[in-house]
């Protein structure tokens, strides 16, 4: 017991006093760690429910995914046709009612084009179906239906791409610990602490960010495009900006270039008119392409199409080689950043809405704050008073332990970049409360064996000894279930179990081997004849 050596004490020391030095940050405030340079450190952070903050629920269009499920499948047939050898001749391909059909003009080929088909599908997870049904109607019409399988499986993996990319643009816009997280198969829950405004973040998310270079249909019938009507080949989509004044406009179905093929984008200016425009530059095969396409097409305009809507349809005067161009479309500053951050997450693989919306003022978290704060301060002082009380200088001991553990929780947490939420102080003062529980049944242990008669030292090692099992046992079961919050829980539930999980590791360190430490160094240097516990 007494056999405690000085490297020992040091790295003790020194763990805990890099834990306390961490912890200061977190009590000052923002502006004034800035003014004294510490602004840099670590500190805790406040969850939507301490800070104030935006609550947002997103829910996938999932009709929007079934129709581009569809498009996608028709590029799928039209090529997988044209690759046979000899090529199946099909003829008009309908999209009605959800499914794909097509008939094959000559009938001794339609075994042929199902087989080729069949290649196309895929099984859906262990349902033992496939992702889409291949039929033979009428003998020369093929019909391919989505599964419900096929459908779901669709939708979990565009949410999943889905939930990264809104992760993405979140951290572009440089909020703290934003919690972006799946809720059932469709809609992704978003919380960005200390954003009291969420327009700019609904903008945002809800922009798919699918950009198209198109080339404008010069042989359109400039009446037939105010109605409607496009020529083969072509689509008419809005052109809310158009000189003409018709919000219209005829542009080729196939895009010569996708956003797909973009690495970067960023807001500029026009160097001419200094307006507010979007920078972006193509990968190396996005470039070879954006140059061959427009020295093929000098003198003819192209339409620069996002999520739909024609921004601007300029005129190509000549080559643009080097992989870069400008995006212009009477854009304001934010919108063109807006565009810019959605550009670099990348698309959206389906659209989402908001379907729930709430903003939590900072009040409410000013107030849980500071009854949080009298919570904590109360139960320290009432433990301390109480294990002063009844075990005197042990207790005055596991006090300190108590106070420096408080501390290290929150350096931990600071490392850690993990968040306090409500629930999370609670966790907190349920830890401070929990702490002495190790110094108690140390100390009484102790007792017990002076009451067997045991030297002071002999007393406190065989007390720290038997009571140390079962201080371990008892911890691995709290963090059992922690863990299981955390892995199951979300949210503030998962903030209860962080914090929950960093207190049981520092409460057992200082209440077990901190106070260890500081009787073995009283005892040795006071060698006591006699024990008062």
């Amino acid at each position: 017991m007494l056999d405690f050596p000085r490297w020992k004490i040091w790295s003790i020391c020194l763990a805990l006093a890099i834990g306390v030095l961490i912890s200061i940050p977190t009590f000052i405030p923002e502006s004034v760690a800035q003014r004294w340079g510490i602004g840099s450190m670590p500190r805790v952070n406040l969850g939507l429910d301490l800070s104030g903050g935006s609550h947002l629920m997103l829910e996938a269009d999932t009709t929007d995914l079934a129709k581009q499920n569809l498009i996608r499948m028709e590029e799928m047939v039209r090529t997988e046709m044209r690759r046979a050898d000899p090529p199946i001749a099909i003829g008009d391909i309908s999209t009605t009612g959800g499914r794909l059909s097509f008939f094959v003009r000559d009938g001794s080929r339609v075994d042929a084009a199902v087989e080729r088909l069949r290649t196309l599908t895929q099984p859906s997870g262990m349902t033992g179906q496939r992702d889409w049904n291949v039929q033979v109607v009428d003998s020369t019409r093929v019909v391919l239906t989505p599964t419900e399988a096929g459908l779901a499986q669709a939708t979990d993996a565009a949410m999943q791409v889905a939930t990264e990319v809104v992760r993405k643009r979140i951290d572009e816009m440089g909020t703290r610990e934003p919690t972006i997280i799946r809720q059932g198969a469709e809609r992704i829950v978003v919380q960005v602490p200390g954003l009291q405004d969420p327009a700019a973040l609904k903008a945002l998310l809800g922009k798919t960010a699918k950009l198209e270079f198109k080339l404008v249909d010069l042989t359109a019938n400039p009446q037939d495009v105010a109605q409607g009507r496009a020529p083969v080949g072509s689509e008419i989509i809005p052109y809310p900006d158009n000189p003409s004044g018709v919000p219209l406009i005829a542009v080729k179905r196939r895009a010569m270039l996708t956003g797909d093929e973009l690495i970067n984008a960023q807001l500029s200016y026009n160097q001419q008119t200094n307006e507010p425009v979007v920078s972006i530059t193509f990968n190396s095969e996005g470039g070879r392409k954006f140059a061959r396409v427009t020295q093929e097409n000098v003198n003819k305009p192209f339409a620069m199409v996002l999520d739909g809507k024609v921004l601007s349809a300029p005129n190509i005067n000549e080559p643009i080689l080097g992989g870069q161009a400008q995006i212009s479309g009477r854009f304001t500053t934010d919108s063109a950043n807006q565009l810019a951050i959605a550009l670099r997450s990348g698309k959206l693989p389906v659209a989402l809405k908001v379907v729930e919306e709430r903003t939590v003022g900072p009040d409410l978290g000013a107030d849980s704050i500071r009854a949080g704060t009298l919570a904590s301060a109360i139960a320290a002082i009432a433990v301390v008073i109480f294990m002063f009380v009844s075990y005197g200088r042990f207790g005055l001991y596991a006090d300190l332990a108590v106070v420096i553990n408080i501390f290290v929780i929150l350096g931990v947490m600071a490392l850690l970049n993990a968040t306090l939420t409500l629930p999370g102080i609670a966790g907190f003062v349920l830890t401070i409360g929990t702490a002495v529980d190790a110094n108690v049944l140390i100390n009484e242990r102790v007792r017990e064996e002076i009451r067997r008669g045991r030297s002071p030292t002999q007393a406190v090692e065989h007390g720290y000894k038997e009571a140390s099992r079962t201080i371990f046992e008892a911890n691995v079961t709290h963090a059992i279930a922690g863990i299981i919050m955390f892995i199951l829980g979300s949210g503030q539930v998962k903030g209860f179990a962080v914090v929950l999980l960093i207190g049981i590791a520092t409460s057992v360190f200082t209440a077990v081997v901190f106070t260890r430490m500081l009787v073995s160094q009283w005892l040795r240097r006071t060698r006591p004849a006699s024990l008062h516990i």
